[in-house]
């Protein structure tokens, strides 16, 4: 993209900068006036605007034009030229953001070498928006069971609208990877998507961060609202948002607009909000922590991220993809996960869910014997010390029954770890543990065990 328009009331200086530049290479567009400036960037914002500071018969003035670039594209490089230019001029704009500054009658080599900075810096901002958009990329949003299926129905029906979406569910869940796949496959996502850590940012910070801040010493320093514009903004972890800053993120929402910190030109904003809690919001209203308002404003759609203990079916999938995706980002081996390594993967406790998981496999691969198979002994559970020669070594409370209540323990136990395991699915588990499916059903009534129809639900 080498796009520039250049913006000047007089014809000879528009036309003779606009010469020099396509003698270089550039695409050069002419304005002679504010309008038919802000008509030609409205039409497709250029990678560099060239901007005079004085335009005779014009409603803006550069310094107006200059504001309102960086409100609207704080992407766009701004260079102000001036024939009346002096150091205050100079100052003004580039607090209010120019990327420099040159005096008419200017110099060609000079220019020429702001013009080619302020093009490298173009390129590295479309690049690095680029890098943060390829980021958002879904590439472990993959499942196959029914409650994954059921998950990524209610996302695919919330892309195709611009609906405020809540996601709730537990720590590691995957809530961003849900907010990342709904801007991917909405209309916006050829705009930003910023995150929006609020448990992470300094509560005397949270207003500077998100509306920006304008001071004297340094200018326009905008904030991640307008970084988002256009896009979507991901409040994660909403109820650790400051409550002075609620009100004001509500406000935001009703009228798409606000101040920056220290400002007084209202800026304004084209946003679609996705939230995500591992809290009960309604427990944190009643508790006075939470605005009610601004609840009901954000969980305009409420999707439920499931656990990873709600979907066992899909830990080995997500496991071959956490080996295969750690061995090309980080050069660790390729290896495959064994048969008792993923019984003992389906069964495991998972309180930090899908990060869990993979946090577990990169510290296998790490650590591990080498290139063979991945075996039980290795994950977390299991240790090296466990007999050879496949005996099982006994609990303390198994050691201390009578034979009879041992037995129905470690039954109770074992069957419901393999209904754990295939997620409820008791078809699936009368297969694996080698019993026909009613006699499965009677042995789970001896033992006291009541199956519950919600997938991965330790019942009896």
């Amino acid at each position: 993209m080498s796009d520039i328009l250049i913006v000047d009331d007089e014809r000879d200086i528009r036309e003779l900068i606009s010469d020099i530049l396509q003698d270089e290479g550039y695409t050069t567009r002419l304005a002679g006036n504010s309008d038919d400036a802000m008509a030609a960037i409205a039409a497709e914002p250029p990678a560099l605007l060239i901007l005079d500071i004085w335009l005779k018969d014009s409603n803006m003035d550069g310094i107006d034009i200059l504001k309102a670039v960086k409100r609207d594209y704080p992407e766009v490089p701004v260079v102000i030229i001036s024939g009346h230019g002096n150091i205050e001029i100079a100052v003004a704009a580039i607090k209010q953001g120019a990327y420099d500054f040159i005096e008419k009658p200017f110099n060609i080599d000079q220019l020429m070498v702001v013009i080619r900075r302020g093009m490298e810096t173009s390129r590295l901002r479309r690049e690095n928006t680029s890098l943060k958009r390829r980021e958002t990329t879904p590439a472990d949003m993959m499942g196959e069971s029914a409650v994954f299926r059921g998950l990524m129905g209610q996302l695919d029906k919330v892309t195709r609208s611009n609906g405020r979406v809540m996601l709730s569910g537990p720590a590691g869940s995957g809530k961003e990877l849900a907010a990342r796949y709904i801007h991917v496959n909405s209309n916006r996502a050829g705009a930003p998507f910023v995150s929006v850590g609020c448990a992470s940012i300094d509560s005397e910070r949270m207003e500077e961060v998100l509306f920006g801040r304008e001071s004297e010493e340094k200018g326009i320093e905008p904030g991640l609202l307008e970084e988002a514009n256009g896009g979507i903004i991901y409040f994660d972890e909403v109820a650790d948002m400051p409550q002075g800053t609620q009100s004001k993120i509500l406000r935001v929402l009703v009228d798409q607009q606000f101040l920056r910190v220290g400002g007084s030109d209202k800026v304004q904003v084209d946003l679609r909000v996705v939230s995500s809690t591992s809290r009960d919001l309604e427990e944190e209203i009643a508790e006075g922590r939470f605005r009610r308002e601004l609840f009901h404003r954000l969980n305009v759609v409420p999707i439920a991220v499931p656990a990873l203990e709600e979907r066992r079916d899909d830990i080995p999938l997500l496991a071959d993809y956490f080996i295969e995706m750690l061995n090309k980002t980080q050069g660790l081996p390729l290896r495959i996960l064994g048969s008792e390594a993923r019984a003992q993967l389906q069964t495991m406790g998972w309180p930090g869910n899908v990060r869990q998981l993979r946090n577990v496999i990169e510290r296998v691969l790490i650590l591990g014997d080498g290139a063979g198979e991945i075996e039980a002994r290795e994950l977390p559970g299991e240790t090296d010390a466990a007999p050879s020669d496949g005996r099982v070594v006994l609990s303390g409370a198994l050691s201390t029954m009578p034979l009879r209540e041992a037995r129905e323990a470690f039954e109770r136990e074992y069957l419901l770890t393999q209904i754990n395991r295939y997620g409820g699915n008791i078809s699936r588990t009368a297969e694996f543990v080698g019993m026909e499916r009613s006699a499965l059903h009677r042995k789970l009534k001896s033992l006291g065990v009541v199956t519950s129809s919600k997938a991965g639900a330790r019942t009896g």
